[in-house]
């Protein structure tokens, strides 16, 4: 988000809370008419769950639907929780299938009986066909909202075709060619519609150089295609290369800050779906458990530390300077940790340059570590007059600054093999390693050389 937007989403929700405490709630409807529906999603979630009652009140009906799919899953919940069977039911009149798919599974099993109930035939096979991809895959993006042609068709015929279309679907800046088998074939741009003589036929003009994105896709590689290839529109096939339905720009924004934001949280072990404003308890419950594991690799690193009781006891200055080894690791360590979890959601890295980038920050870590080590072992002879210690802590400072760089490359991949969240785990498991790798190799030497 632009820091425009940034401040333009401030103002906006400066008003709301003036209005409301002012008890003038006039031009807060009139706000609320102006915005488009993710900017309204936006502010509610920027406000606490009691004003967001009322500001929901005074969002037009026709908006309800695109508002409740752009907010996080928890204040969609909240917002559902406010609403009447009837008005549900409502809300999810005229929605795109995408986005109805969305909505659907978080809605009563009431309501979502009416929902199906009140839909058309075709409608609700479209809707059932998403509903039975998961939501992170190709499938479970796209919407069937497509305009399909024959190659053998002329352009003249396709121009009047569309000119007898009603509604043109959103954001359609090209065409599906497609068999008589409703197999994918190619592409025509509407730019090319227009643009060519009316008696050339679609294969004549037709693109064949976009290949269907097939719809067991992860929805984090369809986000890359689209990146890499510059789309607003894509199709998706099946196994046999039968057509789908088509993924739209708009769905693809979503899945970009959705992983943003998951590997934003999940480093801090948070959910990206969580309120911000979320009552007391249920917030300390949610962040109690990730504090008790990282208490319990306290505990770890503090039994490293007690193992070498009797050393610090005799060198006092192992105490004050066995901080810095830690904190060194653990920085070190994060930066490349962070560098590997971006290129793994990117695609980046895989098992042919996984051993590259090992030996590359491997090399950094060394080329860090002698650096600072000398730093640190001049400050530490300065500061405490002894060269053995200054010797100790810089050996130590190596040690820990190389681990720190292997961990950090190795822990994600290891992690994503096993099928668990680099993003979630990797920093809890890197700052043991470089807590106990620190600790370790500074009270060790410490024992070997100064006792």
């Amino acid at each position: 988000m632009t820091t425009e937007a940034t401040e333009k989403r401030t103002t906006h929700l400066e008003r709301i809370r003036a209005a409301m405490q002012g008890g003038t709630m006039v031009p807060v409807r009139r706000m609320m008419l102006s915005l488009a529906p993710a900017e309204i999603a936006r502010l509610l979630e920027s406000l606490p769950p009691s004003e967001r009652g009322y500001v929901w009140e005074l969002v037009d009906p026709d908006d309800e639907g695109e508002v409740l799919v752009h907010v996080n899953d928890e204040v969609r919940a909240g917002l559902i929780g406010l609403m009447e069977a009837d008005e549900l039911v409502a809300v999810t009149g005229g929605m795109e299938v995408d986005d109805l798919a969305d909505l659907l599974t978080d809605l009563p099993e009431t309501v979502i009986s009416r929902v199906l109930r009140s839909m058309k035939e075709l409608d609700r096979e479209r809707l059932e066909s998403v509903l039975a991809y998961h939501e992170d895959s190709a499938g479970g993006l796209m919407n069937t909202d497509t305009i399909t042609v024959r190659p053998d068709v002329t352009i003249d015929v396709v121009l009047r075709y569309l000119r007898m279309h009603v509604d043109v679907p959103d954001r359609t800046d090209m065409l599906f060619v497609v068999n008589r088998y409703g197999k994918y074939l190619g592409t025509v741009f509407l730019t090319r519609l227009l643009t060519n003589d009316e008696e050339s036929t679609v294969g004549e003009i037709m693109d064949t150089s976009l290949e269907g994105i097939t719809d067991d896709t992860p929805a984090t590689q369809v986000a890359t295609q689209f990146e890499t290839l510059d789309l607003v529109s894509a199709p998706v096939v099946d196994a046999e290369g039968t057509l789908l339905g088509r993924i739209t720009i708009d769905d693809v924004v979503d899945v970009i800050r959705d992983e943003a934001e998951h590997s934003l949280m999940s480093m801090a072990g948070l959910d990206e779906e969580d309120d911000m404003f979320a009552p007391v308890i249920a917030s300390a419950r949610r962040r109690a458990i990730w504090l008790g594991v990282n208490l319990a690799t306290a505990f770890v690193a503090a039994r490293v530390v007690g193992m070498f009781e009797a050393t610090i006891e005799q060198v006092v200055a192992l105490a004050v300077l066995m901080p810095i080894v830690a904190s060194m690791g653990g920085i070190a360590g994060s930066q490349t940790l962070t560098l590997m979890i971006r290129g793994l959601a990117l695609g980046q890295i895989e098992r042919s340059n996984a051993r590259w980038l090992m030996m590359k920050e491997s090399a950094v870590g060394l080329l860090n570590g002698l650096i600072w080590a000398a730093v640190v072992a001049i400050v530490t002879l300065l500061w405490f007059g002894s060269w053995r210690i200054g010797a100790v802590i810089a050996a130590a400072l190596v040690i820990n600054l190389l681990i720190a760089a292997i961990s950090g490359v190795a822990i994600p991949v290891i992690l994503r093999r096993m099928s668990i969240d680099p993003a979630l785990a990797g920093s809890v498991v890197l700052t043991t390693v470089t807590d106990v790798v620190g600790f370790m190799s500074f009270l060790g030497l410490g024992a070997l050389f100064l006792t």
